[in-house]
């Protein structure tokens, strides 16, 4: 959200959370960003009230940081090829369910390779197979712990994604975005 506090041209105008205790809604307060929580099942059994909620305030772009659940297919249709996702390793490898956080990388730590990274993508009906936006890498040292390697990618993520997004963002759509 520091990224885009004072952009020219991208306003961020709602964080939606599914856990009522995330320090994001703090963080987003501090820039002025409303925070709205809706639960784990209201994004399964109701989706169309998120739709609506996003309707209302007018968004066209979702940005993921940290959601670990599918999104709705009513959103996924209703914003095609403007909701782009995150995650901690070199896509389609150590992707899909179960896969985030410290599993992506004790899990490229037991495969014993040589290079991670993150990868940027849109967002489709599956877990981490929509199309890929972008790639960065960082090696895999062979003393690495995994939370030496989450280290690492974590700084890769803070430099890449604002900057990604704000491009994808700028050359797809003009108006408000959300994070998720």
């Amino acid at each position: 959200m520091a990224h885009f506090h004072h952009h020219r041209s991208i306003q961020v105008a709602a964080l939606v959370v599914n856990n009522p205790r995330s320090y994001a809604i703090n963080r987003a307060e501090k820039f002025g960003v409303e925070g709205q929580y809706f639960s784990r099942n209201t994004f399964v059994e109701s989706p169309d009230v998120i739709l609506q909620y996003l309707k209302d305030k007018n968004i066209s772009f979702i940005l993921l940081a940290g959601f670990l659940q599918l999104i709705p297919e009513v959103l996924i249709s209703n914003f095609p090829d403007r909701i782009l996702n995150i995650h901690p390793a070199l896509l389609p490898s150590f992707g899909g369910p179960g896969m985030y956080g410290h599993f992506v990388h004790e899990a490229v730590k037991s495969a014993g390779v040589s290079e991670t990274g993150l990868t940027i993508h849109l967002v489709d009906e599956e877990y981490d197979k929509g199309k890929i936006i972008f790639q960065a890498t960082c090696r895999v040292e062979k003393d690495d712990s995994a939370a030496d390697i989450a280290a690492r990618v974590l700084v890769m993520e803070h430099i890449h994604y604002p900057l990604v997004a704000e491009y994808v963002i700028q050359t797809t759509s003009k108006n408000d975005i959300t994070f998720i």
